[in-house]
């Protein structure tokens, strides 16, 4: 299997590509976001270019490791006939940035154009809030080899768009899947809005096209539309050549070029890329690649690990932030940026833990309340009675309280039912509040039953 990817990503700008229409378009009534430019109008011209979205694009490219394009940078008209596109062409740069480079998988252009409108086939209509919003289109070239490769590197490239700042991320991503296998030839397939159904789509393709190789049917160069709701391809057209698109330069909007002053002032602001960052981290502090992926997961959850790792051993705190900062973050369906969590707070969290203030279970209660909390982590333990750790007398004899009171448990352990333990874990946590160390409990209670 060879697969490419073209992928079209919103940039995150207040204003459109040509024209000073807000971007705000999803909770906007339908057709309220528009002017004659992004209407394309007769005798409406284009404003110049969106100053951020052509920094955005080129702080983008220059993350993706690709060289800028040192020649003259201009727009061209792509042709062609749908109803979301009322001037009968699109509006393309030529690329921006060349020959890139992203987890193996060579980028051969980055270039920005215009999103067109929305058209609603089932319903006959178009809403053209949407029309104009810019866009980056990221081309790779045919280096994927199979579905799961290719769901890597857009988890990857969607890392890499957050961390830009530019991009409006996975929910406006929009990607075409090129596709093909030995002895058959390339398929595109549109329509395709999500990681998820990237993965599908050439799930399914593969299968497809394998089958009709088998039959010795020829594969067709043909463009198919992916259906999300039943995950199969179907055939829409056959496959565009670019002579087909009849490019041209777009006389009304003025040729660009990026000289090295603008590209090394960009250069100088870009954050420093996440599967970047994840090798340093696994250098740095020796974590493991699974570990620094996890804590690279949000720009901002980074940035407090390293801030954390200052004060605590780095392994310690990647243990707390990977597992039960993560967890508690998954629970409340919020990123660390959101939660209101302060990196301070995690150092104190965790120092309480080192020096034996609280237990391990304690702190994993605490962690739970810290999201949107103004309180800090001392403050939480104190109102919910869990600072400080009992000795071992006072556990022992919780445990042998537990183990009274509880016949059926103990039974249930000799029995071979190993989970037992876990039951009467429970019971002296009850008993001591929670401030019991669990670990030690588990010895006690095996040694008196």
């Amino acid at each position: 299997m060879k697969c490419g990817l073209e992928i079209h990503v919103q940039l995150d700008t207040r204003s459109k590509l040509f024209c000073r229409c807000p971007t705000d378009y999803q909770d906007a009534p339908p057709n309220t976001n528009i002017c004659p430019v992004c209407l394309n109008q007769p005798g409406a011209k284009p404003h110049p270019p969106n100053r951020s979205a052509l920094e955005g694009a080129l702080k983008i490219a220059l993350m993706l490791d690709c060289r800028i394009n040192p020649e003259i940078t201009y727009f061209m008209r792509k042709h062609y006939n749908y109803p979301d596109l009322p001037s009968g062409y699109q509006r393309t740069s030529i690329p921006v940035g060349l020959e890139g480079e992203l987890n193996g998988v060579r980028i051969r252009e980055v270039h920005i154009e215009e999103d067109p409108g929305q058209y609603k086939p089932d319903h006959g209509v178009v809403d053209f809030n949407r029309s104009g919003i810019p866009l980056i289109e990221i081309v790779t070239e045919p280096d994927m080899r199979s579905p799961e490769e290719a769901r890597n590197f857009l988890r990857e490239l969607i890392r890499v768009l957050e961390y830009s700042g530019c991009a409006r991320g996975e929910g406006t991503m929009r990607a075409d899947v090129n596709i093909s296998l030995e002895g058959g030839r390339r398929v595109e397939i549109k329509n395709i809005n999500s990681i998820k159904g990237a993965y599908k789509a050439l799930k399914f393709e593969m299968v497809r096209q394998k089958n009709l190789l088998k039959r010795g049917v020829e594969v067709k160069q043909e463009t198919r539309a992916f259906l999300e709701s039943q995950m199969i391809t179907v055939s829409m057209r056959l496959k565009e050549e670019a002579e087909d698109y009849r490019y041209i330069p777009d006389p009304d909007l003025p040729p660009m070029h990026f000289g090295d002053e603008v590209v090394d002032g960009i250069r100088e602001g870009i954050p420093e890329a996440p599967h970047l960052k994840v090798k340093r981290f696994m250098e740095e502090y020796g974590l493991r690649e699974e570990d620094a992926r996890v804590l690279t997961s949000e720009l901002e959850l980074a940035d407090a690990f390293e801030e954390v790792a200052a004060s605590i051993d780095p392994e310690f705190a990647a243990l707390w932030m990977r597992d039960e900062l993560k967890r508690v973050l998954y629970y409340n369906k919020v990123s660390f940026a959101e939660s209101g969590i302060s990196p301070q707070n995690i150092v104190e969290l965790l120092e309480m833990i080192q020096k034996k203030e609280v237990t391990t279970k304690a702190a994993k209660k605490i962690i739970e309340e810290m999201p949107f909390n103004t309180r800090s982590p001392r403050e939480i333990a104190a109102e919910m009675g869990l600072i400080g750790i009992i000795d071992e007398s006072q556990v022992i004899e919780a445990v042998e309280q537990a183990i009274r009171e509880n016949p059926q448990a103990v039974q249930d352990y000799h029995d071979g039912k190993e989970a037992a333990i876990n039951f009467l874990v429970g019971q002296v946590m009850r008993i001591t509040r929670g401030k019991a160390e669990p670990e030690r409990t588990v010895e006690l209670i095996k040694e008196r039953i």
